[in-house]
């Protein structure tokens, strides 16, 4: 029986030439509405998506024959993987596709905030020119903490081996430190932290995780890199500890305000007063949810999701 699989996202070509060539049928629909798509989910046996709508209960309930769900991301929040896996559903993600995206986009938001290069360039082109005030700090001699030391955590502490740091992670899974970061309790690492990294998926659990009780619990004066989920920091919280001097600076480049979709931010006529305080900082570097953005990335991805699929129907 021909295995046909659902295209809903545009992806990096090299997906569906190479299920193409392994013998699966491939078919894409980047426009229907999420019903659209229900009504005839059920002459799938798979489907291959990035964030474009919730694949919910609802979704399937209507997809009688589906086998798989592809992700082609890190994770799959997006998709009701409890009620999936019960239906006996195969889930798939690629987060070994872009941890090395992930890991030196969190080294470059650190290494810019400490030297205030975004300060910096952006007096030089409005004609001022600063030294003393952009004085900036040394990596070397930090402690920095790694929340979440899974396939992003792992990479970004590997970049930090040039660095003559200390570097500590914590993980709700046991026996995940390595050579390159000795595992702590939270507490432990709420004690030493003087850089935090978030690595660490959506779930109930980490869902605002990062509030003002998680913020003060730290001993030192902290940076914070968020390159995981925006709704993991209160960003309420965060700007609250920024205004008090308890977090020294933030890169972001996931944002509380995103759409599930990521591809953009809720356009509310009112800014949130915490989200405009953000664009106004000068402590604060934002991007777009591109850490794991990048043009070997979007290779990669497509690569672990096709050699994923072939092996789960024993395909070389």
């Amino acid at each position: 029986m021909d295995i046909k699989i659902l295209h809903i996202d545009s992806n990096h070509p090299l997906l569906w030439e190479q299920l193409q060539q392994a013998g699966f049928v491939n078919h894409a629909d980047f426009k229907s509405t999420k019903q659209e798509i229900e009504a005839k989910i059920q002459d799938y046996q798979g489907i291959v998506i990035r964030s474009r709508f919730k694949i919910d209960q609802q979704f399937l309930d209507k997809a009688t024959n589906l086998q798989f769900i592809a992700r082609v991301g890190a994770g799959l929040e997006s998709v009701d993987c409890e009620y999936a896996t019960s239906k006996n559903i195969a889930l798939i993600a690629a987060p070994e596709g872009n941890c090395n995206a992930v890991a030196e986009h969190t080294l470059g938001m650190i290494l810019s905030l400490f030297n205030k290069l975004n300060i910096a360039d952006s007096e030089i082109r409005s004609g001022e020119w600063n030294r003393e005030k952009n004085r900036g700090y040394e990596l070397d001699g930090k402690t920095v903490g790694i929340i979440g030391y899974g396939n992003m955590g792992k990479s970004f502490a590997k970049k930090l081996r040039g660095f003559e740091v200390e570097v500590l992670c914590y993980d709700i899974k046991e026996n995940v430190g390595d050579a390159n970061a000795k595992q702590v309790s939270l507490q432990e690492l709420q004690q030493k932290t003087d850089v935090l990294s978030l690595h660490i998926p959506w779930t109930p659990e980490t869902d605002k995780m990062v509030n003002s009780d998680f913020i003060n619990a730290f001993a030192k004066d902290i940076w914070i890199i968020n390159t995981s989920r925006g709704k993991n920091i209160v960003t309420a919280d965060l700007v609250t500890a920024m205004q008090s001097g308890k977090v020294l600076g933030a890169g972001l480049d996931v944002l509380e305000y995103e759409k599930l979709s990521f591809e953009t931010l809720f356009q509310d006529k009112n800014t949130p007063e915490a989200f405009q305080y953000l664009l106004d900082g000068r402590k604060v570097i934002l991007t777009p949810h591109i850490a794991g953005w990048t043009y070997e990335s979007h290779e990669k991805l497509a690569q672990v999701i096709v050699d994923k699929i072939k092996a789960l129907y024993g395909k070389s």
